[in-house]
């Protein structure tokens, strides 16, 4: 029932930060899980990043470690990406999505930002 929206991507050089949003419509419960994936061209849909809406515990993909930080505002009912020492390759559609955390298939999705990231 969570509706999700993105917001925020955008051209951006090689090196430089964005900053992605995600509202849910629907407040998320304190067991759902709120993530980030992203899909490049021609490519699957990669992991990007994770985060259990009531702890707060985090975990990201192997690609992003280091320079991408998930968070959320629990009063906004908001999820952010922010997204450091930007590369070509990071260069995808960026989708938020949502779960409970005893499930296996996340359920809500939203409609996906564009980032591009030149050299």
């Amino acid at each position: 029932q969570v509706q999700l929206v993105e917001s925020g991507g955008g051209l951006v050089q090689a090196g430089g930060s964005l900053r992605l949003s995600c509202a849910a419509s629907g407040r998320p419960g304190f067991n759902y899980d709120m993530g980030w994936f992203r899909q490049a061209p021609g490519k699957e849909r990669e992991f990007v990043a994770r985060i259990t809406w009531g702890p707060g515990n985090t975990n990201y993909g192997d690609s992003v470690k280091g320079r991408f930080t998930i968070f959320r505002d629990n009063a906004k009912n908001t999820v952010y990406l922010q997204m450091n020492s930007l590369k070509p390759e990071d260069t995808a559609v960026y989708y938020c999505a949502g779960k409970y955390n005893f499930e296996s298939t996340w359920r809500s999705w939203g409609q996906g930002t564009q980032v591009t990231v030149s050299s």
